[in-house]
């Protein structure tokens, strides 16, 4: 299974520190970003599956940077915690009618944190955390790690099998090579971008099997997409 994503902007080095070790244990993906301008440009390469704010942050404030976020397309729906050490109810009020899903005033409880985050993403993006994807007549099983289509079953590689459960979170989005490299291969892996190519490839032999509809649509110039009917 693809680990969930959560990006973290906090500037308290051991908050981040703590707050990374804690996701991680739990099995999410995590990124540490300490700027409000640095998250922005992150956020608008690549879009996690839940965001942590803290709301007083270097050079875009956590609460301007939500703002800018609900105005685009891309971010608009994307889960947001709000982390603040302003406790006053106007405070509360002013983040969530900014855009914030939720709101935790420091100093927090750990455990509370994770309930919370984990209560985030099966409320706004239940496909994260579901045991099971469909989209169209593809059936993915990501605990049994088997793929079926019209009930027939699809024998994948480990990474054509990572590649398909990403597009299928996303249904009808482009992708790019660059960020299908980031999201299935992770960042620190370096490989060539044709690489993608490949793997796509294969994939789409796999689940067409030559005789049904092409279910991956490949945009010139731009990626690729799985098709949502």
């Amino acid at each position: 299974m693809i680990a969930p994503r959560i990006m973290v902007v906090e500037d308290e080095e051991p908050l981040g520190v703590l707050l990374r070790y804690n996701l991680e244990s739990e099995g999410y993906q995590v990124e540490v970003v300490t700027r409000g301008d640095e998250a922005e440009l992150r956020l608008q390469e690549n879009v996690p599956d839940l965001l942590v704010l803290d709301w007083m942050v270097p050079a875009v404030s956590g609460i301007e940077l939500c703002r800018r976020l609900r105005m685009r397309p891309e971010t608009e729906r994307l889960p947001v915690i709000m982390l603040t050490a302003r406790g006053e109810e106007s405070d509360r009020v002013r983040g969530l009618s900014t855009g914030a899903d939720d709101y935790l005033v420091k100093p927090f409880s750990t455990p509370e944190f994770m309930a919370r985050v984990k209560a985030l993403l099966r409320r706004a993006k239940p496909e994260v955390l579901s045991s099971t994807l469909k989209v169209g007549d593809i059936v993915l099983d990501r605990e049994q790690h088997r793929v079926y289509r019209k009930k027939s079953e699809i024998k994948l590689g480990p990474t054509e099998f990572k590649l398909l459960e990403f597009m299928m979170r996303h249904p009808g989005r482009v992708f790019s090579r660059t960020q299908l490299l980031d999201n299935v291969w992770g960042e620190t892996v370096y490989i060539d971008e044709r690489t993608v190519d490949v793997h796509v490839g294969r994939l789409r032999k796999a689940v067409n099997n030559g005789r049904m509809h092409d279910v991956i649509r490949t945009i010139r110039g731009a990626g690729y997409a799985i098709r949502e009917d």
